[in-house]
């Protein structure tokens, strides 16, 4: 008597939005030196990596200084608070203070402003860039804004000189959230050098990300950038006599280790993220029901995602799961319809193309280390699930 067997068909790999696994084997033997560098010498709290890592990002962003300290929403309060001191001689903002920003970002953006003491004024966004749009912003202006808080939203630059050109005419500061646009540039500029200050993130998804939480605000302002060093340790210069309300928000020397020797990969991978994103919008443009991103010749957007639009959404999402190809929405609710702003909050005109975003956004996997094949792959599988 005969045993039949079962024969296994392999499935497919999943594809994961990121694989940091595959990035690590990639520049391992960089990161591994980096961190045995730092094992030798052990001086953990603002060891010799953290001052290197802030000259290094401060020649790239092309600022005088940088500061870094322990994620991108600690970079935005302390770039806010430090604003206020520069400017005010104050602590703190007054609830009275409007500072505008994006409604369809994440909540750090706006929480930030409510914790240097201001009230977010939430504006709608272009709906080809998914970005603030500098005439919602002109309408929102009122005799009490003091700011402007765009974000490069997916790593693709705001129109930066139309909005430092509204913001120098009303005497309003502008503070960059660049937690997802490491190396995007918009008028020969990179961002975080167009505004007062720019706020970076280096949470491990970034483009330059490390293994844990880590950030950094860059400005070409030395007592700007003296104020969030102060408020970076305690809010004072002698940790034993502070004079500030403070923060402990060092970065961790481990932390810029491996963002050092990450950094010598960021501009091939921003470059390689850029190349699948053409392949992406060239084959995706014209399939029914996708509205692509499109296609950008220069670095003015560096893909920290790639994100289609999809009238039917959580279908497209929940068909692509079932072909294993991880997919994400960000972000589903946009800040005025979360219930930490309800009250903290203005409206600076309708919202609708920000609502809008939120019910029809898909972000497709762009890990900069995607093979031609996984690339392939997940065109077909949205070509066929569309």
């Amino acid at each position: 008597m005969s045993i039949a067997t079962r024969t296994r068909v392999p499935t497919a790999r999943s594809l994961p939005m990121l694989d940091l696994r595959r990035e690590y084997q990639h520049m391992k033997d960089a990161i591994d030196a980096r961190i045995a560098a730092a094992l030798d010498h052990q001086t953990w709290i603002m060891g010799p990596e953290v001052k290197e890592l802030e000259k290094r990002v401060a020649g790239f962003i092309g600022t005088a200084h940088a500061v870094g300290c322990a994620s991108g929403t600690d970079a935005l309060v302390l770039a806010l608070r430090a604003l206020c001191l520069k400017l005010r001689g104050e602590e703190f903002f007054n609830r009275e203070d409007e500072v505008i920003t994006t409604a369809f970002t994440f909540a750090a953006t706006g929480d930030a402003i409510i914790r240097a003491g201001a009230t977010p004024v939430f504006v709608d966004i272009d709906p080809t860039t998914f970005n603030i749009d500098p005439g919602k912003v002109a309408a929102a202006f009122t005799p009490r804004t003091v700011g402007i808080v765009p974000v490069h939203l997916y790593g693709r630059a705001c129109p930066m000189p139309e909005l430092k050109a509204l913001a120098d005419r009303q005497r309003l500061f502008i503070v960059e959230d660049c937690a997802q646009s490491f190396g995007a540039e918009v008028g020969g500029r990179r961002c975080g050098d167009w505004g007062d200050a720019g706020a970076f993130s280096f949470f491990p998804s970034k483009n330059l990300g490390g293994f844990g939480d880590g950030g950094m605000v860059t400005t070409g302002d030395r007592e700007l950038a003296g104020f969030v060093d102060v408020l970076r340790r305690h809010g004072g210069r002698d940790k034993y006599n502070v004079e500030l309300l403070g923060y402990n928000s060092r970065l961790d020397t481990l932390q810029a280790a491996v963002l050092l020797a990450k950094f010598d990969y960021i501009e091939d991978f921003n470059r390689r993220r850029q190349a699948i994103a053409r392949r992406y919008t060239e084959e995706l443009t014209g399939v029914r029901g996708i509205t692509a991103p499109p296609v950008v010749a220069d670095s003015s957007h560096v893909f920290h995602q790639f994100t289609i639009r999809h009238p039917d959404r959580d279908r497209l999402a929940a068909a692509l799961g079932s072909r294993g190809i991880a997919t994400m929405v960000y972000y589903p609710v946009p800040l005025h319809g979360m219930k930490v702003f309800s009250e903290r909050c203005l409206p600076g005109g309708p919202l609708t193309e920000s609502e809008r975003a939120a019910a029809q956004v898909l972000s497709l996997p762009v890990e900069p280390l995607l093979e031609p094949d996984e690339i392939d792959r997940v065109v077909a599988a949205v070509r066929e699930c569309a």
